[in-house]
């Protein structure tokens, strides 16, 4: 079982005694033949095996949960880090489905078609420049303040407005 969510355990740490023969793991493909191992995401693994795909610990000793993602293996640190600690898109509130892709900024988490300009409604996608004011998306031509009658924009002022970031 694979969580989306922070409450449930997702590894099962079980004796391997007699009842392991023939079974392989799911990381290296080696035959399980050590005294414990996992399961998890429907599947044996090697305790030393079952790792986060970000930070490297071993899940079977670091925690009792792990999540899934994007084809990726995570602790709960990472997930959060990745993904965002309530699951809830920033601009609308829903949740957001474990398997859905998202978009980011500051600390927050957006659905794809939720990650828009606040002034023109454009939807921004990975590489678009974006400016995050005071929780609120611009794209680079709807930056309040941002002077684009000319060709050169103005440079951001020192009142609270963010560097510009790309969206990675």
């Amino acid at each position: 079982m694979v969580n989306s969510r922070v409450e449930t355990p997702a590894v099962a740490v079980m004796g391997g005694g007699g009842g392991t023969a023939g079974r392989s793991c799911a990381g290296c493909g080696g035959r399980i033949a050590d005294r414990f191992l996992l399961f998890s995401m429907e599947r044996y693994w090697h305790t030393r095996c079952l790792k986060c795909s970000c930070c490297h610990a071993q899940l079977g000793e670091y925690s009792t949960t792990c999540y899934s993602k994007g084809g990726m293996i995570l602790c709960k640190n990472d997930y959060i880090r990745l993904f965002g600690h309530s699951g809830a898109c920033s601009a609308c509130g829903q949740s957001i489905p474990a398997s859905e892709m998202v978009m980011r900024a500051q600390g927050n988490v957006y659905h794809l078609k939720c990650f828009t300009c606040a002034t023109c409604r454009n939807r921004l996608v990975p590489g678009d420049r974006f400016h995050y004011i005071n929780g609120t998306i611009f794209c680079e031509h709807d930056r309040p303040g941002g002077g684009l009658l000319s060709n050169h924009p103005t440079p951001l002022q020192a009142n609270g407005m963010m560097p510009d970031q790309k969206v990675c």
